[in-house]
């Protein structure tokens, strides 16, 4: 048995297990990673001008299929609609690492003057929309490939076996479909097949620099639920409201009232959590008081026990303010993405493999995020580490930079090498950590 060896190879920064054959595989990678750059950056700005919605990712997966198979890499195509699945098998005995990057765009229409903007137009909630990668999947595909041109180009040296998994609806699937991450596994993508000890995934983010990576063992992005709330009442004239049940009244009255849940029901000294109501629907004309009303909202919780304990207080905080003012209140409760929880354990494992691929002080530990990543249905089934890299050009303030899912989204190419590069250190030193 040997200690893993941290040492810097040129400038990609790979961290080497002490053998001369390990440290000779990671400079091999390291150096075709350089050389694939290009490529990478061409399959983004394809990828980028022709983004597809969740589930409807037929033209994206073709292209992603057809790049593997010219690479020898084993392809299964339709899984979880338009997910695909690629097998590296290594000529050397090892564990099985899966790599995940997800490849939907969103109805956002692109407003950012680049010569590859998306023109692409689809229908979403029965509506005509610009589509867009607004969220940079595109740059995810492109790094996977990228990565797994590299592994392709080394096969008879790997030591174990790389399962590459592009996964469709990351976003969500369309309105009465299942779709996304918790389809991929019910299909069986970490059960079937070689199955993976540990799964590694990542995110560009527009408002880190590049060259950055950002980490957090543990949950590092929060729970997502949607919420319903339907409050009924009874229609009336709105001259005599008296005559009747107001659920618009009602509905004010319950969303003041959820606010305290956060405010004055949790022990926010453990983690933070949200409920928002981002919708009211009720009524059709000035003067008749409705006989119905619907909320919707999403919950973001950073843990799941705290998620149960904001559940039952919706339900019971709704149902009986409606009951105070004579009206009902159905809630219903969506479970849309668990908790991303980083596995403690591989995260202290990998840490120094992170560091030493970015340098130390470009590696931060980063604040628990409230936003939602479905790579957690992963994670419930296989130790994972999900991470974040730098997409922001160098020099500018984060306050300044386009945030994701907006129209003027926009991210720094130049970053996509050390994404590519983080994927091959974390998969290689795994492998080569294993039982030394």
């Amino acid at each position: 048995m040997h200690k893993t060896l941290l040492t810097i190879v040129g400038a990609g920064l790979l961290a080497l297990p002490a053998t001369a054959q390990d440290a000779k595989l990671l400079a091999r990678a390291n150096s075709m990673a350089d050389k694939t750059e290009k490529k990478v950056i061409e399959w983004r700005r394809d990828f980028h001008e022709h983004p597809e919605l969740g589930n409807r990712e037929v033209k994206t997966a073709e292209k992603i299929a057809a790049e593997l198979k010219r690479l020898g890499i084993e392809v299964e195509t339709g899984v979880a609609h338009t997910g695909v699945v690629g097998v590296l098998k290594g000529g050397k005995p090892g564990p099985v690492v899966a790599l995940r990057a997800d490849m939907d765009g969103l109805p956002v229409t692109e407003r950012a003057n680049l010569p590859y903007a998306s023109k692409a137009k689809s229908t979403y909630n029965g509506q005509e929309v610009g589509v867009m990668h607004a969220c940079g999947h595109d740059t995810h595909v492109a790094m996977l490939l990228g990565a797994a041109e590299v592994l392709a180009g080394m096969k008879k040296d790997l030591p174990g076996t790389v399962k590459f998994i592009f996964q469709p609806a990351e976003e969500g699937a369309p309105a009465g479909e299942k779709g996304g991450a918790s389809l991929m596994v019910e299909e069986g993508v970490l059960s079937k097949g070689p199955k993976p000890e540990v799964i590694f995934g990542l995110h560009i983010n527009s408002q880190t620099e590049v060259g950055k990576l950002k980490y957090r063992p543990g949950g590092i992005m929060a729970s997502a639920d949607l919420l319903k709330i339907k409050v009924k009442g009874k229609q009336v004239h709105g001259a005599s409201p008296w005559a009747g049940v107001d659920p618009i009244v009602a509905s004010a009255q319950i969303i003041n009232g959820l606010q305290t849940i956060v405010s004055r029901q949790l022990d926010l000294t453990e983690d933070a959590a949200v409920v928002t109501i981002g919708s009211i629907h009720g009524g059709v004309r000035n003067n008749i008081i409705p006989e119905e009303v619907l909320l919707e909202g999403t919950i973001r919780s950073l843990n799941p026990e705290m998620q149960k304990q904001i559940h039952e207080k919706i339900k019971l905080t709704a149902t009986k303010i409606a009951e105070s003012t004579g009206a009902t209140a159905e809630v219903t409760i969506a479970e849309m993405a668990p908790v991303t929880f980083n596995d403690a354990a591989l995260t202290q494992k990998m840490l120094p493999t992170l560091q030493t691929i970015a340098g130390k002080d470009n590696v931060l530990l980063m604040n628990a995020m409230t936003g939602a990543e479905d790579f957690a249905y992963y994670q419930q089934k296989t130790p994972g580490l999900f991470v974040f890299v730098g997409g922001m050009k160098k020099g500018q303030d984060p306050a300044t930079a386009p945030a994701h899912h907006t129209p003027d989204f926009y991210i720094d190419e130049s970053g996509m090498n050390l994404g590519v590069k983080t994927l091959l250190g974390l998969t290689l030193n795994y492998m080569m950590g294993k039982g030394k």
